[in-house]
């Protein structure tokens, strides 16, 4: 009785967490839905949004200075809380930049802003350096002397180059202003005081700590090595993406539905056990995706049903051992701790290898291509924490319970010790 009481408990609690992930799942917690479904982000192919082709206005484009502009357009995007939004590099100079839940294309690039080159200049109209020899531009709160109370500024870092040519500028330029232009827009004009040599600078005045963030962000962004011409622009409308979800919800429902048909059929109370702890798989992969903001596109979706298919595979496995041991004459407990056993490096073999093809699929793939083996990364690892720790718990509560007639487990002939 006691170990009746126990199966029975387990079997409860499994059937809560089954039940809990289902409505989390479908409803979400909170206002923000998290958890759930809908909390889910969308790629461009699915929320619908704009495509921006950017090309390097430059002959003969370094790698590093292709990927310096892959970072500051990235940083960009941030900064206007596109953060679905993905850049990757498109062949020897040119730039793709897709920014999903944007329906014009023109007015993304406006907001965007043009990825202008910064350049210093005198008051003479002479160009001293570009934007190419900063290292970095943030915001500060302090006193720039002995007799001034804390204030926001900008501080700026060069490199080597520009270190020199930044002492150079200041030098030669004493008691004057020094133009930082962008887009033949002065952002800012301030008086250099003293020659500076250090490699290092700050620009002072009336600024609030958003203006100084901003003229930072700026500053930053216009260390483009090259100006970015517009190639191509392209909207993809959200009537496609809402197909697209429809279609590939029904076939999912199509193909989960067949499965889980096919387990109860087969395998009985096996295929019972192993529909439980699908279900909660599939709960906990939802909650996951939603949890880390993973941004799911098509191909996302079929790393999605793709996993299922390896979970329920795991199930098969471990069943077909099960009936195995069961029909070589077992206890009931000895069959489910050897088919386990048996089937577990099966398990991690076929998983483990799939892991290291989506591993790699993510590392040396862009935008669609990471989507699917995120998604399918993901899968894998919790449809073997499923197959194996959950599955393994229902089927031992189901038998505590005394449940163990072998044809309950699709067992039809049982060997019998003489």
């Amino acid at each position: 009785m006691k170990s009746k009481g126990k199966s029975l408990a387990v079997l409860i609690v499994l059937a809560c967490i089954a039940a809990v992930l289902c409505v989390t799942s479908t409803i979400g917690v909170g206002a923000d839905k998290k958890l759930s479904m809908k909390n889910i982000k969308r790629g461009l192919d699915l929320s619908g949004g704009v495509t921006i082709v950017y090309q390097a206005d430059k002959e003969n484009v370094t790698d590093d200075e292709m990927r310096m502009a892959t970072t500051l357009i990235q940083s960009r995007l941030d900064r206007k809380n596109w953060t679905e939004a993905e850049v990757a590099r498109q062949g020897s100079n040119r730039i793709r930049v897709e920014i999903p839940g944007v329906e014009d294309a023109e007015s993304a690039i406006d907001e965007l802003g043009k990825t202008a080159q910064l350049q210093f200049v005198d008051e003479e109209g002479n160009v001293l350096l570009d934007g190419s020899m900063i290292e970095d531009a943030k915001k500060e709160v302090g006193s720039v002397d002995k007799n001034t109370a804390a204030q926001p500024y900008v501080s700026l870092k060069f490199n080597a180059e520009g270190t020199q040519a930044f002492a150079d500028a200041t030098k030669n330029n004493m008691g004057k202003r020094l133009l930082i232009v962008m887009d033949n827009d002065v952002i800012s004009a301030p008086t250099v005081n003293s020659v500076i040599d250090t490699g290092e600078a700050m620009i002072t005045g009336s600024f609030t700590g958003e203006s100084a963030q901003e003229l930072a962000d700026l500053i930053k962004e216009g260390a483009m090595p090259f100006n970015l011409t517009v190639m191509e622009m392209n909207n993809i409308g959200a009537r496609l993406g809402a197909n697209a979800i429809q279609t590939s919800l029904k076939s999912a429902i199509v193909g989960v539905a067949l499965v889980l048909l096919f387990m109860l059929l087969v395998y009985r109370v096996g295929g019972l056990a192993a529909d439980w702890a699908l279900g909660i798989y599939m709960g906990l992969e939802i909650a996951v995706l939603s949890l880390f903001g993973v941004t799911l596109t098509l191909p996302g979706i079929a790393g999605v049903i793709l996993s299922v298919g390896m979970a329920v595979d795991a199930n098969v496995i471990i069943f077909e051992r099960l009936k195995e041991e069961i029909a070589s004459g077992k206890s009931m407990r000895s069959a489910v701790k050897g088919s386990f056993s048996r089937a577990l490096p099966a398990i991690l073999d076929g998983n483990v290898t799939t892991l290291i093809a989506a591993a790699v699929l993510y590392f040396m793939g862009t935008g669609t291509i990471k989507g699917f083996a995120v998604t399918l990364m993901i899968g894998i690892v919790l449809s073997m924490f499923t197959a194996v720790v959950i599955t393994r718990l229902i089927i031992m509560g189901i038998i505590g319970l005394g449940i163990t007639k072998p044809s309950y487990f699709a067992v039809k002939k049982v060997k019998t010790n003489q």
